[in-house]
């Protein structure tokens, strides 16, 4: 047997999500290969190696942290998420004060003893989907109770989004979002959903007015600014300007790998402007197959949810590829400035430690529910099989008996008749 068999029997779980997975791990190379090239000479006498080898460990690491996360079962996730809530809270705290700035965003701690960082919002946004799936599963008996269903939910979500908004705002949003999805999903009464987005409004309000006693808080002229921008101009802001020239240079096919030009004139061509790049050098066919695969996994896992019989795997596999595929449509509403402009990375695609990692942590996740799930159903499915047969088989066997115990009641009237014919 050649590995690809091996690797190929070896993999359980839903194996269209384990293709999707390698397709924008393939993706991710290509493109951060070529669209690392200007920082490269910028920075490092153009040595594109050094950039691709550092993207490659870092998404080999990932993809082993997703086989890890695929070997765990499912509930043990169950278990940690009030944990790992708990230090998620902590860490967004101490990243408000003491958190390093980069692009004026404090948005990073800095990894004692390295030159690493390490983005808490990824952290908070995996914490925070644990725990929603968590609480939605222990509650779902008392699902339009206020007091024992929706404050363990609302509560994590607003606190969260809230320390998470002041230096990413974009990724409060999409995290905000898939929660409030997840909370449509395990029927959550519709007023309290109302109430939630209320709650996130005043809180929204409350970081305007934080912002007047402490402006390097809260990036609230970067968000003021980025509206403007989006509102004031149809063309969009230099960075929309310089994604729709590439758009519209890849046309049907494409230009090519490593072929891209506007990645010499886009800010970020390998984070938040990936997806031009990727437009510019493999087309608008290209940019299809690329959507087509985030909706794909959506499907996939909805697929998953229709055949689980535990909510809390069909909570966290629907979080956890919601907030994959809404942050993977408005980094691409971004690119063709349908969204003001913010700092979404494309999930699996876009060069990023903490976000590749956590993405893949996702993945990972996700396909341990399938696992689990499609075995379950095999054995189910094996089970009913077993049962059809052996009442089948029972069913077969009463006629022969019925006819059998015809034939012995014959022989013993023939046998009564003989004996009465002696008597006579």
């Amino acid at each position: 047997m050649n590995f690809g068999a091996r690797l190929y029997a070896e993999l359980r779980g839903d194996r269209v999500i384990w293709m999707i997975l390698a397709v924008l791990s393939i993706f991710s190379i290509l493109t951060v290969y070529s669209s690392t090239g200007t920082i490269a000479y910028k920075l490092s006498g153009g040595n594109t190696t050094g950039y691709l080898m550092k993207h490659v460990v870092i998404l080999g690491f990932g993809l082993f942290l997703a086989y890890l996360a695929y070997l765990t079962p499912y509930m043990r996730f169950m278990k940690m998420a009030p944990w790992l809530w708990l230090i998620s809270l902590g860490l967004l705290i101490f990243t408000l004060g003491f958190g390093k700035e980069i692009n004026h965003a404090r948005r990073w701690i800095e990894i004692p003893f390295t030159s690493l960082t390490f983005q808490t919002s990824d952290f908070g946004k995996l914490a925070l989907i644990l725990l929603v799936a968590r609480e939605i599963t222990r509650h779902k008996d008392y699902i339009k109770d206020f007091n024992k269903a929706f404050m363990p939910i609302i509560l994590p979500i607003i606190i969260i989004c809230g320390l998470i908004a002041p230096a990413d705002l974009s990724t409060a949003i999409v995290l905000f979002a898939t929660c409030f999805a997840m909370m449509f999903i395990g029927r959550v009464d519709f007023k309290f959903m109302v109430l939630l987005v209320l709650l996130a409004i005043v809180a929204f309000a409350l970081l305007l007015v934080i912002h007047q006693f402490a402006p390097h808080m809260v990036r609230v002229d970067t968000w003021i600014t980025r509206v403007q921008e989006f509102m004031g101009n149809s063309d969009g802001v230099f960075q929309n300007q310089q994604a729709k020239i590439a758009i519209a240079n890849g046309e049907f096919f494409g230009m090519g790998p490593g072929n891209s030009i506007q990645r010499n004139y886009l800010p970020t061509p390998y984070a938040d402007f990936i997806f031009a790049v990727f437009c510019e050098e493999y087309g608008l066919v290209g940019s299809f197959i690329l959507l087509g695969l985030y909706v794909m996994l959506f499907f996939r896992v909805t697929r998953l949810v229709t055949i689980s019989e535990k909510s809390f795997g069909a909570l966290v596999a629907v979080g956890l590829s919601l907030n994959i595929v809404i942050q993977a449509l408005a980094n691409m509403a971004i690119s063709v400035h349908l969204v003001p402009v913010g700092g979404l990375t494309l999930p699996m695609v876009s060069w990023g430690g903490t976000s590749m990692l956590f993405t893949c942590l996702f993945f990972g996740i996700i396909l341990s529910v399938s696992r689990y799930i499609e075995a379950a159903a095999a054995q189910s499915s094996l089970a009913t099989e077993t049962a059809l047969a052996s009442s089948g088989g029972g069913a077969s066997q009463t006629p022969q008996a019925a006819q059998g115990g015809g034939h012995q009641g014959g022989g013993q009237k023939s046998g009564d008749n003989k004996g009465g014919g002696q008597r006579k």
